[in-house]
């Protein structure tokens, strides 16, 4: 349901500010987003801001430093005393907790912004630290790659690389080929391997937007409707900013070093009744909410460079059982997973998006699931023992209603 609403105010409009009011008809975004300060890289900073975001919907082990208490904060401001939360995607010796002889992700890989100069573990003859942040899961700042995807090297210090499908397709669950040397690894697949070193499992997708001229299939891509599926059903996006025109760039002693990018969350949209489509964002410069239009024009208007929309990353983080046990006449299931709460500014209400649903099998050779309870926004259930013999359980996110 949609209402006519009035926005007084300000807003930021890719660069731009409305200081009139607009008519809108529907206002749509993800509560409680953390928005982090620039550190060690856009994408880097835009997935900090997304880990951040599940670490306090219902995946708590995503953070556990020391940081905030342990849970993710919505800033990153050391004024605050949040600034150890930079460890999330960029661990380094001394911060948020580490032992200041114990080598990070910044010693062991950063140099200066956009250096093209051999990693530091490497110049300085030593082992890798064992990965641990997000940064080294997504291969930020690692100069270890060549002919990433038949476009560049890299890659520079605050730089990462995505894989995308030419066609326009939806590519889910992918892993790079060992082509580009080894690890085989870009940004999506880095997302759900550093799901899965916190112990949780996850499914990523990349797909080009409708608007990228390098799409081979007419009418591919993806869209705002899109978008908005995302958004509703609780998720926020990665959205990727690149010169369609510019796959590489020279620097330093790389002729074909990783081309201008930036990198953002996605985690609203906003629809005025002129037809009119905008995304809500967090840049990763700690700016608060911004509005940037649907279109191909840039949306980094304060930059030198046009970085318009290239692509989206998805990030579907999967419920996990933490406990099954048996109670006085039951068993109760325990879990984590997503809990997003959408706010509707046209209405001022709010609603819990995920359900789940725990399933159960009664035979452990041949397992056959059926729906053991009803629907619910719980983390936790009990249901009847009916099964002596033993049983096994799962829990299954729902779609959205």
């Amino acid at each position: 349901m949609t209402k006519t609403m009035r926005n007084w105010g300000l807003l930021g409009l890719a660069g731009c500010v409305l200081t009139t009011a607009v008519w809108g008809y529907e206002d749509v975004y993800l509560t409680g987003v953390p928005d982090y300060q620039w550190e060690y890289g856009c994408f880097g900073t835009a997935c900090g801001n997304l880990m951040g975001y599940w670490d306090r919907h219902g995946l708590p082990d995503f953070y556990t430093g020391p940081t905030a208490g342990g849970v993710a904060p919505l800033t990153s401001y050391s004024w605050q005393g949040h600034g150890g939360i930079i460890a999330l995607w960029a661990s380094k010796a001394g911060l948020d907790g580490r032992p200041s002889n114990q080598p990070g992700h910044v010693d062991d890989y950063w140099v200066s912004y956009e250096s093209s100069a051999p990693d530091p573990y490497v110049t300085l003859g030593r082992k890798e630290h064992a990965w641990d942040c997000i940064g080294d899961f997504i291969g930020l700042s690692q100069r270890k790659w060549t002919n990433l995807g038949g476009e560049c090297d890299g890659n520079l210090d605050a730089y990462t690389f995505t894989y995308w499908d030419s066609s326009g397709a939806r590519r889910v669950n992918f892993t790079p080929t060992p082509a580009a040397g080894l690890p085989a690894i870009d940004l999506q697949s880095g997302l759900r391997a550093w799901a899965e070193y916190r112990g949780y499992g996850a499914d990523t997708f990349t797909q080009l937007c409708e608007f990228d001229p390098d799409i081979t299939t007419p009418g591919a891509g993806f869209t705002y409707e899109d978008l908005k599926a995302e958004i509703k059903a609780g998720f926020p996006v990665l959205v990727h900013l690149q010169d369609p025109g510019k796959k590489s760039q020279s620097i330093g002693n790389m002729p074909r070093a990783n081309p201008p990018i930036h990198g953002m969350l996605a985690y609203g949209y906003y629809e005025l009744d002129d037809g009119r489509k905008f995304v809500r964002t967090r840049e990763s410069w700690a700016t608060g909410d911004t509005l940037h239009e649907w279109n191909n024009q840039s949306w980094t208007p304060s930059l030198p460079d046009f970085l318009p929309i290239r692509g989206l990353i998805g990030f579907h983080p999967r419920p996990r059982i933490t406990a099954v046990e048996r109670v006085s006449g039951g068993i109760k299931v325990r879990w984590e997973g997503p809990e997003a709460e959408l706010y509707y500014a046209a209405t001022d209400t709010r609603r819990q998006v995920h359900r789940y649903v725990v399933e159960r099998s009664t035979s452990l050779e041949d397992l056959n699931f059926v729906a053991a309870s009803e629907p619910t926004q719980a983390r936790e259930i009990t249901l009847p023992d009916c099964c002596p013999g033993g049983a096994l359980y799962r829990v299954t996110l729902l779609p959205p209603e």
